[in-house]
């Protein structure tokens, strides 16, 4: 969540994140294409702390449209997964396909 929908915040502060509007927007539109939105994240995965209540507080001010939302995500540098899209190609696919 934090780098793609959010903003990394200071000191890992989630309080404090910034929405990312143009992922926001990209998953809004994969939303209203139908498709199933599911979140992950590792907030507090590490530290024990419970970010739950903030994190909906703050996709719902932020109006991300989603079906499910998952704590406890293993902490790592990187996920291998053969299902992934990378945010680079949401961010080209959207750019270029900005009027349909």
């Amino acid at each position: 969540m934090d780098g793609v929908i959010a903003r990394q915040a200071k000191d890992n502060n989630y309080a404090l994140a910034e929405p990312n509007r143009e992922m926001i927007d990209i998953i809004n539109k994969l939303y209203d294409m139908g498709n199933h939105i599911v979140l992950f994240t590792a907030r507090g995965y590490v530290t024990g702390i419970d970010w739950s209540s903030v994190t909906k507080e703050q996709l719902s001010k932020w109006g991300l449209k989603y079906h499910e939302l998952h704590f406890g995500k293993p902490n790592a540098d990187y996920y291998v997964d053969d299902r992934m899209l990378p945010v680079d190609f949401l961010y080209k696919y959207f750019g270029e396909h900005a009027d349909q």
